[in-house]
């Protein structure tokens, strides 16, 4: 192909890319179900207990269970529910876009038990005998709405034949009332989820008594259509025949942890995310132009093809998406920017030595490729391990977080590849380093054995010279955030202590003493109670106790008529706190020591330990801040620190690869000094990539915090805090931990290098 063709061709790519993404992203992302935090709706964990001691939970029980409770979600109409069976006892229900919580909470967890019985509570027979799916709601001669059932010709669970022999039996009780017996003996006694102590006696007579109806029987009634009325409304009858409907479940089911979204607060979360990531992105395109000139163009052509590959992948796994999604997906891009970085650095360093485009090229990709590959990896053990012992809205984020890696690899490295060798083999940037952003006065005589000089806007750093005043900053850290993090403690959320939280959203600015006194009227006294929002408008009100399903719904109808909006809920049982908090530990030292061992086999052992330590040292760092401004450390902040934990690492093994790299073109480092100029050498020439890397994903975690929703603003932070430290970390710690204990024994042991190996590690 000649110099013309291969221009041709990359227009021809790009127009194409271009009009891929322009006609079909619309409908791709509209197909891409929104998880219940961006369009309202709730989840519930409920644990699974057998309703006889006979009985056991088994896989069976477990199985039928999840199909009752599909029946029921049917009922409430929802798209694509998701009911999954967790561990041996507990079943997670989600339910997106669900208009009326009470309603769906009350038609999942109710076990619909249907009993018929006398005025002394002794059996008749059981909603077994009833024709499957006969309930209707319906109208009395009164216009009263009542719900008819039809039971089966021959009742074989009961100790009549059928309900003309029960009825010819209760219509001979005694009619009228006595003083003794202050009610007719002749009735029906319909119950609902019957429960032994349970009396009729005890509620006859009560406003809202806890049996369903009591209807009388003057003669017997043939056939098998039986009559339900008690004062219903027509939304009551038609709920009560849904539910008979949906059967009985084999089992009682015992909420332990809930999430409740109202619909106002998941769309208003969506649009903000949204508008934040695109603003994010928007200043990452900026920034990689102007830096980087004609490669920018080409970063920011693969980067739109990677977030609308991103999307496409996701919609063909039907993934969810979430809030922390949409955060994974910007920070994804930062990935993606950072593999488009470490090449371009490389490329521009190859053209300062005094090299041609093309050999530029060809050297600075073979040389960042496994630099990319090591970094990658260790961020998507995260990544796993997040996957692994998230919950739901962690795994969402997890799935999105590894898509995107993976995804950025292959854009990355080989569609920013493709693009751009097609214009350097066209020969058309011969000669135009500013193209590249390469000042023509840096380019070194490669004739005279010229070297470069790895600067950092125009200046030189003499890093591991103050290497001892880096320890003692990273120490007064450590011990200043030790003393909050033991007196001020972190402010758990209820994801970790147990109870419950309510954002309350009004379309009016709220007052803490409003807020509180409607909640104090409720019965209710607040452990912790902020506002939020751009003008006060969300409270954000904590509780010690974990609230009932009834007092959720009394706090749901109050607010929803108080302000127009239903708060969202969210539960948290003390068994399920203390499992979170176990999960998160293990998720961190499991990624932690995956780390080490993948370190220590592609460089040494010495790498990998300073490489964790100084991952423990961004951790320990975000702990220490949320200690220090007592903002909520909930669940998502776990998967904040992970992340850090796989950026951090990924900054430290670009500057280990650098180091091992230098180490390798020196046949001999026999002293300490040499082995300090080598990592000085080697932290001059990944600082830029390292700053410029950091400046682009900040921007994309600025933009989530100051625009993106109430729930992902601590999670923001802490990612900002994370970069910043991790960058800090790589840069004065890592690198010069290495040193200080590779130092040591570099005269008794020097290290050796018998010949040119770039990807391998050094031989001692």
């Amino acid at each position: 192909m000649n110099r013309k063709g291969r221009i041709i061709a990359f227009f021809l790519i790009v127009l194409l890319l271009g009009g891929i993404i322009g006609t079909t992203t619309q409908g791709i992302t509209k197909d891409i179900p929104l998880g219940l935090d961006l369009q309202g709706g709730f989840e519930i964990l409920y644990e699974v207990e057998p309703t006889d001691d006979d009985q056991e939970v088994n896989k069976k029980m477990m199985e039928a269970v999840v199909q009752s409770l599909y029946k029921r979600v049917d009922i409430l109409g929802v798209n694509e529910p998701v009911i999954d069976i967790e561990g041996e006892n507990r079943i997670r229900v989600q339910l997106a876009g669900v208009s009326d919580q009470n309603e769906a909470r009350e038609i999942l967890s109710t076990t619909a038990n249907l009993s018929f019985r006398s005025v002394e509570d002794e059996f008749y027979f059981g909603g077994s005998e009833l024709v499957e799916g006969s309930a209707q709601q319906n109208f009395n001669e009164f216009n009263q709405p009542i719900v008819t059932l039809e039971t089966k010709r021959n009742f074989s669970n009961s100790d009549y034949a059928n309900f003309e022999e029960l009825t010819r039996e209760v219509s001979q009780l005694p009619s009228t009332p006595t003083a003794e017996v202050p009610y007719p003996q002749n009735l029906i006694v319909i119950w609902l989820d019957y429960q032994e102590g349970d009396s009729f006696a005890e509620e006859y007579g009560k406003e809202d008594p806890k049996f369903i109806s009591a209807p009388s029987v003057s003669k017997p009634i043939p056939g098998t259509n039986v009559q339900i009325d008690g004062s219903f409304t027509v939304e009551e009858a038609k709920n009560l025949a849904d539910m008979l409907n949906a059967g009985s479940l084999p089992a009682e089911l015992t909420e332990v942890y809930s999430v409740a979204v109202g619909a106002q607060f998941g769309e208003q979360a969506f649009d903000k995310t949204v508008f934040a990531g695109i603003l994010g992105v928007i200043l990452i395109f900026v920034f990689m132009i102007i830096v980087y000139r004609f490669l920018g163009v080409i970063a920011v052509i693969s980067l739109s093809a990677y977030i609308y590959l991103i999307l496409l992948v996701f919609n063909l796994i039907n993934g969810v998406l979430t809030l922390p999604g949409i955060a994974a997906l910007v920070l994804g891009v930062g990935m993606a920017v950072d593999a488009n970085i470490i090449t371009y650095e490389r490329l521009k360093e190859e053209l300062k030595a005094g090299k041609t485009v093309a050999s530029a090229a060809r050297a600075g990709n073979k040389r960042s490729f496994t630099t990319i590959l090591d970094a990658n990896i260790t961020t998507i053990l995260a990544a796993i391990v997040l996957f692994i012992f998230g919950t739901s809205s962690v795994k969402g984020f997890a799935t999105m977080l590894i898509i995107s890696i993976l995804l950025s690899f292959i854009t990355a490295v080989y569609g920013t590849r493709l693009l751009m060798n097609l214009w350097i083999k066209s020969k058309a940037l011969n000669n135009k380093p500013r193209w590249f952003g390469v000042n023509p006065n840096e380019i070194m005589d490669i004739n005279k054995g010229e070297e470069v000089k790895p600067t950092f806007l125009g200046k030189t750093f003499d890093f591991v010279k103050h290497r001892k005043i880096y320890f003692s900053a990273s120490i007064l850290l450590v011990i200043v955030g030790a003393i909050f993090l033991t007196t001020m403690r972190l402010n758990l959320g209820v994801d970790f202590e147990s109870g419950s939280r309510v954002q309350v959203m009004s379309d009016n600015q709220l007052t803490v003493e409003e807020v509180r006194s409607e909640f104090e009227e409720l019965g209710h006294e607040p452990k912790q109670l902020v506002l939020a929002g751009d003008n006060e408008e969300m409270a954000m009100v904590r509780f010690d106790k974990v609230l009932t399903q009834e007092e959720i719904a009394t706090v749901n109808n109050h607010f929803e008529e108080l302000y127009g909006s239903q708060p969202s809920v969210s539960t948290v049982s003390p068994q399920v706190g203390q499992e979170l908090a176990k999960n998160a530990v293990y998720a961190v030292l499991i990624a932690s020591i995956g780390i080490v061992i993948y370190v220590a086999i592609r460089f040494e052992l010495i790498f990998a330990i300073t490489a964790i330590i100084a991952l423990l040292h961004d951790a320990f760092f975000i702990l220490a801040l949320f200690s220090i401004f007592q903002f909520e450390f909930d669940i998502t902040i776990i998967a904040a620190i992970l992340t850090i934990v796989g950026y951090s690492i990924n900054d430290t093994i670009v500057t280990f690869d650098r180091i091992r790299e230098n180490l390798s073109l020196e046949k001999r480092v026999k002293t300490f000094k040499q082995l300090a100029e080598v990592v000085n050498k080697s932290l001059m020439q990944t600082l830029t990539r390292s700053f410029n890397t950091v400046i682009t994903v900040v921007f994309a975690a600025v933009m989530l915090f100051v625009f993106g929703a109430q729930a992902i603003t601590y999670f923001s932070f802490a990612l900002i805090v994370g970069l910043i430290a991790g960058t800090y970390s790589s840069l004065f710690l890592a690198a010069q931990l290495w040193l200080v204990w590779r130092g040591r024994s570099i005269e008794s042991n020097p290290i050796v290098q018998k010949k040119k190996k770039p990807s391998g590690g050094p031989q001692v």
